[in-house]
């Protein structure tokens, strides 16, 4: 174990990164296992309020962001401060992202059905930055050959490659596979390929008069639905809570 995360995580320079990994992972479950315990009227937690705001902990973790990036650029890679900056960023992006569904609503929708946005975002951001641990790199540079990272035109084609598949999976819906396709090549390419959701903005430009391709993807998405979403709830509500009902 030693040896592979000398060989894996310390050489290559990316410690900071699984310092911040693991503090964004343990301020998520730290933070869902107090809510919930507020939430039931257990233990010795409560809301934080000043006079009779609700100050909610996306704005400690917006705080501990800014201190944190601001602290890794200051430290100009040296010494103890990208460590120590990598831990702050990682707790305030924790608690940022637990209230996602907040920022993005603009309200308070944390227990309810909207909220179960945060959990995603949680889980989407862990995974990604578990595959830049990995190796994988950004539009997946890092699958191309010495030549052509020499080559800086064939680096580049690769990366508008990538980059063009990303948005066309994006454009047809598949939002999850579109930023995934970002880190790795081949899960843009699936997603360009396949057909687009309903209601997108791709099938809503090229399936309007295409009634078997519209057809098809109303009923491919709606297996789809129905195969993986009880299961996503259920992951969700596990990690989460569970909503309020409406």
């Amino acid at each position: 174990m030693g040896q592979w995360l000398e060989r894996n995580i310390i050489e290559p320079g990316k410690l900071p990164l699984l310092l911040a990994l693991a503090a964004f992972v343990l301020t998520f479950v730290v933070t869902r296992i107090i809510t919930r315990l507020i939430r039931a009227g257990k233990g010795p937690f409560g809301n934080v309020t000043a006079g009779s705001v609700h100050i909610h902990h996306v704005v400690p973790g917006v705080i501990l962001t800014v201190v944190g990036g601001f602290g890794a650029v200051a430290s100009g890679g040296h010494g103890f401060g990208p460590y120590l900056s990598a831990v702050l960023f990682g707790v305030g992006a924790g608690l940022v992202l637990d209230e996602f569904a907040l920022i993005l609503h603009l309200d308070d929708v944390y227990w309810s059905e909207a909220g179960r946005k945060s959990v995603e975002m949680v889980v989407l951001t862990a995974a990604l930055v578990v595959l830049l641990l990995a190796g994988f790199a950004p539009f997946g540079v890092n699958d191309l050959s010495q030549q052509e990272l020499r080559n800086r035109a064939g680096a580049l084609t690769g990366v508008a490659l990538n980059f063009g598949f990303a948005l066309i999976a994006l454009s047809k819906g598949k939002v999850r596979l579109a930023v995934f396709g970002v880190i790795v090549p081949v899960v843009a390419l699936v997603g360009s390929l396949r057909l687009a959701r309903p209601g997108s903005p791709w099938a809503k430009r090229f399936y309007r008069r295409r009634h078997r391709a519209r057809a098809k993807a109303l009923l491919r998405a709606y297996h789809h639905d129905r195969r993986w979403s009880r299961p996503a709830r259920t992951i969700q509500d596990w990690l989460g809570g569970k909503p309020d009902r409406p």
